[in-house]
């Protein structure tokens, strides 16, 4: 048997969205520094600076480069210094963020926070 597709498209208004967005306390951020061993450091859009691990079920799946838009999951123990990376947006999913206004160009070259 078939296994159902799974559906990612919210509504907003009434238009039909298929790019994720940040939930509950989830966050846009920049990737700004590789460190290795699946961390990095991520410039958030509440402008702190968290250092971010990859789980094991993205790090296989997808590479993450400096300069990439993620959405962070902050930890709930120390929710200022650490996060996690839930998701990696691709470059057509940037341009379709900014042209929506859901982020600005100067959050993602690290200019004025959103």
């Amino acid at each position: 048997m078939a296994k159902p597709k799974r559906d990612n498209r919210k509504v907003e208004g009434d238009e039909v969205i298929r790019v994720p967005l940040p939930e509950g306390n989830q966050l846009f951020g920049v990737v700004e520094q590789a460190l290795g061993a699946g961390w990095m450091d991520v410039r958030c859009e509440d402008g702190k600076i968290r250092r971010c691990r990859i789980p094991g079920r993205l790090k296989r799946r997808m590479w993450i480069k400096v300069g990439d838009l993620v959405i962070v999951q902050p930890w709930p123990v120390q929710t200022d210094k650490r996060g996690d990376i839930v998701y990696r947006y691709t470059k057509t999913q940037v341009d379709w963020l900014i042209r929506k206004g859901k982020i600005s160009q100067e959050f993602l070259t690290g200019g004025l926070m959103l």
